[in-house]
C-alpha cells in the first residue's frame, strides 16, 4: 500500500479526470513573463541598481512589469474554485481540504520568502486564500463577482495595484469558474477576439499615460493609477491573444512550449529563484545587468526548466512540488490529478 502511494501510478490521473489544456498553457505563459520581470529583483542583493539601458529597458518594462502577475493571480483563483468543486464531490468536508491546501502553501511560501527571496508571492496567495477566498465559498457567485470588481477598483484607484490586486483577482478567478467560464474557456466563438480588441483599445492609451507619467512624475497619482490599469488591460489582451492562437495551427507549438512549464508551475516558480540566485553568485554584477543579459538569463533558465519538466512529466503527471502540495492537502483521502 505504501509503495503504491508513492509510485508514478499514484501521481497519475485517471483517464476520466481531464485537465483544461488552455489553463496549463496560460500558466506556463504567465510563468515565463513573471520570471522575465523578476530576474533582476531576485538577483539583486541590496546594492543600488545600475542605470537602465535606455529604450530597451523601457520597452521591457511596458510589456512585462505587472502584465503577467495578474494572469498568474487570476489562475490561482481559478484553481481554488476548481479544487472546491472536486472537494465537494469527494468529501463531506470540502473546506477542510481548502484550509489544508492554503496552510501548506503558506508554509512553502514562508520558507521561500525567508530563505530565498523576499519578493515571494505564494505567501500572499495563501493568506488571501485563507482570509478572502475561504469565506467567499459561503457567498453566492454574484456577490463574489461584484466583490472582485470592487476590490480591483479600490486597489487601482487608492492602493497603486501590485499586491493589493491579489484579493480582487483571486475572487475574479473564482467567480469565472463558478459561472462556468473556465470550463468553456475555449468555446466562446468570437468572444476572445472582441474582448481582446477592447483590452488593446484600453491598454494602448493607458500605457502611453503610464509612460508619460513615469517621465514627469513617477510618484504622482496619475502614474499610480495608470500603471496597474495598463497592466491589467495588457494582461487581459495577452490572455485573449493566447486563446485565439490556440485555435490556429500554432496550437501545437504553444502547448509544446508552455504546457510542461504550466503543469509544473509551482516547482518551476520555486526552482527559478534557486537558478537565478546561482547565476548571480557565479556571474556577479547583477546590479549592472542590462536588458539583453536579463533576457538571456530568463531564456536559459526557462529552457533548462522546460527540458526538466518534459523529462519529469514523461514518467509522472505532476511536478515534485505539486505532488507534495497535493499529498499534504488530501492526506490519506484517495485523489487524482486534476485541473486544480
Amino acid at each position: 500500500m505504501t509503495s503504491a502511494q508513492t509510485s508514478p501510478a499514484a501521481i497519475a490521473p485517471s483517464s476520466g479526470d481531464r485537465r483544461i489544456a488552455a489553463l496549463d498553457v496560460l500558466r506556463g505563459f504567465a510563468l515565463c513573463g513573471i520570471l522575465l520581470a523578476n530576474v533582476k529583483p531576485i538577483a539583486h542583493t541590496g546594492d543600488p541598481l545600475g542605470p537602465a539601458d535606455g529604450s530597451s529597458s523601457t520597452l521591457l518594462h511596458m510589456l512585462v512589469d505587472q502584465r503577467f502577475f495578474p494572469i498568474f493571480s487570476l489562475l490561482f483563483g481559478v484553481g481554488f474554485a476548481l479544487l472546491m468543486e472536486k472537494a465537494r464531490a469527494r468529501t463531506a468536508y470540502p473546506r477542510s481540504i481548502l484550509l489544508r491546501r492554503m496552510a501548506v502553501l503558506l508554509a512553502i511560501g514562508l520558507v521561500h520568502l525567508t530563505v530565498l527571496w523576499r519578493g515571494d508571492v505564494l505567501t500572499a496567495y495563501a493568506l488571501v486564500g485563507l482570509v478572502v477566498l475561504m469565506p467567499s465559498t459561503w457567498l453566492p457567485r454574484r456577490v463574489v463577482a461584484v466583490a472582485s470588481g470592487v476590490l480591483i477598483v479600490v486597489s487601482v484607484t487608492l492602493l497603486g495595484g501590485w499586491y493589493s490586486l491579489i484579493p480582487g483577482l483571486l475572487l475574479l478567478g473564482s467567480a469565472l469558474t463558478r459561472y462556468g467560464v473556465t470550463a468553456r474557456i475555449e468555446g466562446y466563438g468570437r468572444g476572445p477576439a472582441i474582448l481582446g480588441a477592447l483590452f488593446v483599445a484600453g491598454a494602448v492609451p493607458a500605457a502611453v499615460v503610464q509612460w508619460q507619467a513615469a517621465a514627469s512624475d513617477p510618484d504622482g497619482r496619475v502614474f499610480r493609477i495608470a500603471y496597474p490599469v495598463a497592466g491589467l488591460l495588457t494582461a487581459g489582451a495577452y490572455v485573449c491573444a493566447v486563446l485565439l492562437l490556440l485555435r490556429t495551427p500554432l496550437r501545437r507549438a504553444l502547448t509544446t512550449v508552455f504546457t510542461p512549464l504550466g503543469r509544473m508551475a509551482l516547482t518551476n516558480y520555486l526552482s527559478a529563484t534557486l537558478l537565478v540566485l546561482a547565476v548571480s553568485r557565479l556571474a556577479g554584477g547583477s546590479d549592472r545587468w542590462d536588458t539583453g543579459t536579463v533576457v538571456l538569463i530568463t531564456v536559459s533558465v526557462l529552457t533548462l526548466q522546460w527540458i526538466w519538466s518534459v523529462l519529469w512529466l514523461r514518467r509522472f503527471r505532476q511536478g515534485p512540488a505539486e505532488w507534495l502540495w497535493r499529498r499534504l492537502t488530501w492526506g490519506g483521502l484517495h485523489t487524482r490529478s486534476s485541473t486544480a
